[in-house]
């Protein structure tokens, strides 16, 4: 015997540790390849079937291929159930009793050899995009491990167990998103888990973020190079998903982009949603995190941009379907910009929330605070304050540290100083203004590049008020 092989080949077809995105409960998978055997062959016929890894219980029962000529046979199993992990399995019957025209099933474990498929499961697979947080930059431990049925398809074209860190770029067929440098810890371990736990599918993550990349790169109506690398990356994998993670928006906090992000981005959901061939493609996105280090530019214009661009984050939530936002103000940082570890799991934790709830249907509070009412009010002394009123307040507003600038205010004449702020209900916080008011008034909060620390918190999520900028008082 030589080194030939023989049985079933399988050439097309899922690889081993491969998610296959589940549609209404179910999957299906096709597979083709060739078929050899060392004896001469009158009717040859290929099967495949689905069992399950941890106890080879069939979840799918043998199937026959259709054959074809050279040797060739493809296949299409049905009705694959979300879950997994499962194997599938092929073989070879070369010879049967049954008279011509029927075939037995009966003893195909003992067929002819055939290839087989390890640990794949049917689920949902997310796609992860945006720049370096999303990209996973995290440095230093934390206990983050693998887990089966969390899996990831690496820069090389192949599925794996997902570890970190994920873009890491050893034999990359994705030039477009290299990294100059080596990543570290994402968010999306920490999202996958949660999601697995609740749900009971495997989850496949599709890693296209790249670090520093700007919004134009994932427009196609502007540069779009990463967005045609994301989508050829989204059709190796079958051309669907269940959804996207978004974390982008530093490298567009500058006075000539900043103002038009919502706009861009609007846009580009759009054209992701229509070349993915999915109206309701749900986006979780994260308000930005705080930047640390010194600006290029000067502080106030720095912190204006900044905030500009946290605004339009929290209005795109607000203003578009199936697109929602978390908090990352509060997370520690591995360096001026990029998130911890411990800061990942947090941010995880949290779009895992919005998506079981926006996308699973689950009932679970997933929304940080948001204001949607300013007003002027008078304090019991007969003063003017302004009074804010936070919707999607789970618990009540807390406070946990020394009061802070947290929120400013800006009238005609400029900035107004703030005497002081304070909590005054379960939704409710009055600000103090330092003068008298002259005309259109402003309230503003954590807006800044580097905001406060310690700004109010819901007392059932702990998740941050999301920062907004230049919000009317009436």
């Amino acid at each position: 015997m030589g080194n030939e092989q023989i049985g079933v080949m399988i050439k097309q077809g899922p690889q081993s540790w491969g998610i296959i995105q589940q549609v209404n409960g179910t999957a299906s998978i096709a597979m083709s390849g060739i078929w050899s055997a060392n004896e001469a062959c009158k009717s040859p016929q290929v099967y495949a079937r689905v069992v399950r890894e941890d106890s080879a219980e069939m979840i799918v029962a043998w199937v026959a291929a259709e054959m074809g000529e050279g040797q060739a046979w493809t296949i299409r199993l049905d009705h694959v159930p979300a879950g997994g992990l499962y194997r599938i399995e092929t073989c070879l019957q070369i010879a049967n009793a049954e008279p011509e025209g029927e075939r037995s099933v009966v003893g195909l474990e003992w067929a002819m050899r055939g290839d087989m498929i390890h640990h794949v499961g049917v689920g949902d697979l997310w796609v992860i995009a945006g720049q370096s947080n999303a990209a996973g930059y995290g440095k230093g431990p934390v206990n983050d491990p693998p887990e089966m049925g969390i899996h990831l398809l690496r820069n090389n074209g192949n599925w794996d167990l997902a570890t970190h860190p994920f873009n890491e770029s050893t034999n990359t067929i994705h030039i477009e998103n290299r990294e100059g440098g080596n990543p570290g810890h994402s968010p999306f371990l920490a999202f996958a888990r949660m999601i697995k736990r609740k749900t009971g599918y495997p989850v496949g993550l599709v890693q296209t973020a790249l670090g520093g990349s700007p919004l134009r790169s994932w427009n196609p109506q502007e540069e779009g190079t990463l967005y045609r690398n994301m989508v050829n990356i989204v059709q190796s994998v079958g051309g669907t998903v269940k959804g996207v993670l978004w974390y982008q928006g530093c490298s567009d906090c500058n006075p000539e982009e900043c103002h038009t992000y919502g706009e861009r981005f609007g846009a580009m959901v759009s054209e992701w949603r229509r070349d993915l061939q999915d109206a309701g493609l749900p986006f979780i996105t994260v308000q930005l995190n705080r930047h640390t280090a010194s600006p290029a530019m000067n502080d106030a214009e720095a912190d204006r941009s900044w905030g500009t661009l946290r605004e339009q984050q929290r209005t795109a939530a607000l203003m578009m379907d199936h697109v929602t936002v978390v908090p990352a103000i509060d997370c520690p940082l591995s360096d001026e910009i990029h998130n911890s570890p411990a800061g990942n799991l947090l941010i995880g934790e949290r779009m895992a929330r919005a998506a079981l709830a926006t996308v699973y249907g689950q009932n679970l509070h997933y929304r940080a605070p948001i204001i949607s009412n300013a007003r002027l009010s008078s304090d019991a002394a007969g003063g003017t304050t302004v009074e804010l009123e936070f919707g999607d307040v789970g618990g009540y507003l807390l406070h946990t540290g020394p009061s802070q600038s947290v929120f400013t205010l800006e009238d005609e004449d400029g900035n107004v100083d703030v005497l002081e702020w304070y909590i005054s209900g379960k939704d409710t916080i009055h600000i103090k203004p330092g003068r008298p008011l002259q005309g259109q008034l402003y309230v503003n909060g954590a807006y800044e590049r580097n905001p406060a620390a310690y700004f109010p918190l819901d007392s059932l999520t702990y998740m941050p008020v999301l920062s907004f900028y230049h919000f009317p008082v009436h």
